[in-house]
């Protein structure tokens, strides 16, 4: 079909305007937005909730997950939350967000029973597995990667998004699908801050804008992608996140003037749109959804398993325990910069591996291990974590893979599916994002943040529990407030981002300029001047660059369609969120292995007096910076039950 004969199957609204009023106003409808719009619907008000794909399987978990952490609370569990918390602030040296991990470890077996309430499936009902050693035959759940003190549960994640989708039917929450929130609305106060009054968006694939008028707000987007790595012919396997899940609400909250820490933190990539990536936990390896896997070598010789002590275990059983005089580890094996007290048992190190003797390549050999552990990890947990339920799971078995006979190669190192280069980086491992109080509350009033948008964000129980507390906090703000009126300046405000979304439609479509195109120079212009090793003059170039393409190519972008646009705002978020990450990178006058940050000028690490926060937003254009301590949460415990006592004792008699 050519250009001439193709015809855009959805309605024009173009130029149409549609308006809504919401007491609360749920931007992202992934898991911790799911769960925002729930906690305040929950509270008797309205809730609208914004989101670009379609909720039911939208995000970064909408095709599943496989494992949620921290359910520190669940009856089987041997951890208190404090403990967990706090050992995830230590294994990142304090660069860690002690208030949300807290809040993950304290209310994130509360959101896994409201996920098994709405009907999503949380326990081997079937009896699948009974008899297994990581099954509790009372309560029918199951543990992954530490079976002494089961903090860690095994889920049926693909279950969970539809269920949500339902719960937020049955509440009456508004669902605005299909539609991308572009941009926030703020007011200023007496005193000088801004106030959230709501946002403003668009349909994708009609056209039509929208305005939302809000008492509070809660961002629950994605964490920035695409930013040095794209490839607009290999996306779809080789990308571990979904397409469309590219920083939009840190571009937002940065163009706002909302706080942001920690975005001077990258690390090098492991799963890309780079075209050398393989389906994500698509090859043999032992990490995260295949711990604790038996790895063999290119000659079946099997690979040793070692506990944090450095001694070997002779057993499958043994790789699941902590070692002696350790009390609990965290993540069987893809904490990043694992302590010596708090990393669980690994393989031995890839090169001492070599040195050993063994010989390239290895496998993943689940024949060699018991039953039970083979048909959990191949056919749950690879099956539920991610995209793998059809593109690896089922394809490979279609054709012919068994687990009891097969072996799968490992590629790259780690879990990783490919090796990449130090200038590739990606937004994982507890990344840099928005600053909050122990409200979720950021520093523009009425305005909250959850899951993603956090700094130092984990994965599915962090989302859910993080959005729940953020929606019942926004809730609890928006009953105390009345509705903004429209002043002339908002008016204003509103014509201003209409005419700068629809001017992409507008342009020359003879010479203009591709989403692609800008997404691809954005890459190769941050792996250039803000790659593994960063310096003033990279770095003030790249900005420098970066605002050429404001001046130069942002102008001639072309869409030919709502879709097209949507797309092509993307990629101006993502060129937001890039020089974010610059000036960040830029007021970080230290080397940090921690923050996995490295800077040519000044190469020294940072001395323990000098760690800190460094705390950014942008004002009339240029950037703000403050320094606030690591600890600046206080006893975590303490604080939160001090602010949550009303909720404490509503679970609890909820729970009885």
């Amino acid at each position: 079909m050519n250009q001439s004969e193709y015809r855009w199957p959805y309605g024009n609204e173009l130029g149409m305007e549609e308006s809504a009023e919401t007491d609360v106003l749920v931007l992202g409808g992934g898991l911790s937005g799911c769960f925002a719009a729930i906690a305040a619907a929950r509270k008797g008000l309205s809730v609208s909730i914004v989101e670009k794909g379609a909720i039911e399987r939208s995000g970064a978990a909408g095709t599943g997950f496989d494992h949620w952490e921290s359910a520190c609370t669940n009856p089987c569990s041997g951890v208190t939350p404090k403990e967990i918390a706090e050992a995830y602030v230590r294994e990142q040296d304090g660069y860690s967000n002690g208030i949300a991990h807290y809040i993950e470890c304290r209310e994130g077996y509360d959101r896994l029973l409201d996920l098994e309430s709405f009907g999503g499936k949380v326990r081997d009902t079937e009896d699948e597995f009974a008899g297994a050693e990581f099954r509790d035959e009372k309560t029918k759940l199951m543990f992954a990667y530490d079976y002494k003190n089961k903090f860690t549960i095994r889920v049926w994640g693909s279950t969970f998004k539809p269920a949500l989708y339902r719960e937020l039917k049955r509440l009456g929450v508004k669902i605005y699908e299909r539609t991308e929130a572009t941009a926030l609305l703020t007011v200023r106060q007496a005193d000088g801050s801004s106030r959230g009054i709501g946002a403003m968006g668009m349909n994708v694939r009609t056209g039509k804008f929208h305005v939302f008028r809000a008492k509070s707000t809660v961002l629950a987007m994605s964490r920035p992608a695409r930013v040095w790595l794209f490839d607009s012919d290999l996306t779809g396997l080789c990308e571990f996140r979904p397409m469309q899940s590219i920083g939009s609400g840190h571009a937002m909250g940065w163009r706002a003037g909302m706080e942001f820490t920690m975005m001077e933190k990258t690390v090098r990539a492991e799963f890309s749109a780079a075209g050398r990536s393989f389906p994500p936990y698509g090859t043999g390896n032992n990490h995260n959804t295949w711990y604790a896997a038996t790895m063999v070598d290119a000659r079946g010789v099997e690979i040793p398993y070692v506990d944090r002590d450095g001694k070997e275990l002779k057993t499958v059983s043994e790789r699941y325990y902590p070692a002696d005089g350790q009390k609990f580890f965290l993540k069987g094996g893809v904490i990043d910069n694992p302590k010596y007290e708090y990393r669980g048992p690994e393989t031995l190190d890839f090169g001492e591996l070599v040195k050993r003797g063994y010989k390239l390549p290895f496998y993943a050999d689940l024949s060699r291990m018991p039953e039970a552990e083979r048909r959990v990890i191949w056919g749950m947990m690879v099956g539920e974590e991610g995209k793998t339920k059809i593109p690896i799971y089922r394809n490979y078995t279609d054709r012919g893979f068994d687990p009891e006979k097969h072996m799968l190669q490992s590629y790259g190192t780690g879990w990783q599916s490919a090796s990449f280069l130090e200038q590739e980086r990606q937004f994982f491992g507890a990344p840099g994002g928005i600053m909050h109080d122990w409200d979720l509350k950021t520093n523009i009033d009425g305005i909250y943040a959850c899951g993603d948008q956090l700094y130092a964000s984990d994965c599915a129980g962090f989302a859910c529990a993080t959005g729940y507390y953020a929606g019942r906090k926004a809730a609890d703000y928006a009953k105390t407030m009345e509705f903004t009126p429209f002043d002339e300046k908002i008016q204003k405000d509103i014509e201003a981002e209409k005419e700068r979304l629809y001017a992409p439609l507008y342009a020359d479509s003879e010479n203009g300029v591709s989403w692609k195109e800008l997404n691809s120079a954005i890459s190769k212009a941050m792996q250039n001047y803000c790659g593994g090793v960063k310096c003033e003059s990279l770095l003030l170039e790249g900005l420098d660059l970066l605002k050429s393409f404001e001046k130069e190519i942002v102008p001639a972008l072309y869409a030919a369609n709502p879709h097209d646009l949507m797309r092509t705002h993307e990629v101006l978020d993502i060129l937001t969120v890039a020089q974010l990450v610059l000036y960040a990178s830029l007021a970080r006058k230290a080397s940090s292995d921690t923050l996995c940050f490295q800077r040519s000028d000044y190469p020294q690490q940072e001395t323990e007096a000098e760690k800190r926060h460094i705390v950014i937003r942008q004002e009339n254009g240029e950037p703000v910076t403050r320094d606030v301590p690591l600890d600046f949460f206080g006893d975590l415990e303490e604080e939160y039950e001090k602010r949550n006592e009303r909720y404490i004792r509503e679970e609890a008699a909820s729970r009885e």
